[in-house]
């Protein structure tokens, strides 16, 4: 982890304006193709969940702003951030779940299936001022074409928000919808741009992206 110096960073300026908005989060929706992805974790037997967790968390790591976090008025950069997903548990209640994340996709899937397996009642608390987390939730029910999350205010909540909804067809592709949240200050629309669209490359090149999921 590192400090930003916010006096010498090019987006102080922005950082400045935004940071002191009421509310100051943005949130971009728009439809990302699996067809490739899907038939190749089909293909496989891996789990869809767990897959588009670990994509999503990559692609995230793979921009520095999204590994940005405010903290009492600084800004740090986390050297990698790790994916805290919502999981459903038998009462129709979710859990919070943090996996550790790392890039070795086949370490990252054995960890996220044993972790959500001794998930038995719902868990709602992340550790005391951890900010290395990217916020991720799924609908499966709902081809959503907007969505907005709750927020703290004060003290700021600068951790991203990633949330996929209901797959649907559409011609001879097949469209997820797909949600990002960020802090402002911390970002903008150019850098959700780079994030949708390194997502859509690794879901293009499934191959590529899950090199070691071997069919089962």
């Amino acid at each position: 982890m590192r400090l930003i110096d916010v006096q010498s960073w090019p987006r102080r300026k922005h950082f400045e304006i935004y940071n002191a908005f009421d509310y100051p989060h943005i949130n971009l929706c728009a439809p990302v193709e699996i067809a490739a992805f899907h038939a190749f974790v089909k293909q496989r037997s891996l789990s869809l969940n767990i897959t588009l967790v670990y994509l999503f968390a990559r692609a995230a790591n793979a921009i520095p702003e999204f590994r940005y976090r405010i903290r009492a008025g600084q800004v740090v950069e986390h050297d990698v951030v790790h994916p805290s997903s919502t999981i459903m548990t038998e009462s129709d209640l979710f859990s919070f779940c943090t996996i550790p994340y790392v890039a070795d996709y086949a370490t990252f899937a054995a960890q996220a299936a044993a972790i959500i397996e001794q998930i038995q009642q719902p868990r709602l608390e992340d550790e005391p001022g951890q900010d290395d987390l990217l916020f991720m939730t799924s609908l499966p029910w709902v081809s959503f074409t907007a969505l907005q999350h709750p927020i703290h205010m004060h003290p700021v909540d600068s951790v991203p928000r990633i949330s996929w909804g209901k797959f649907y067809a559409e011609g001879s592709g097949l469209k997820l919808p797909l949600s990002v949240q960020v802090h402002h200050a911390l970002m903008d629309g150019v850098h959700i741009g780079r994030y949708f669209t390194q997502v859509q490359a690794y879901l293009d090149q499934p191959e590529h992206l899950l090199e070691f999921a071997e069919p089962m």
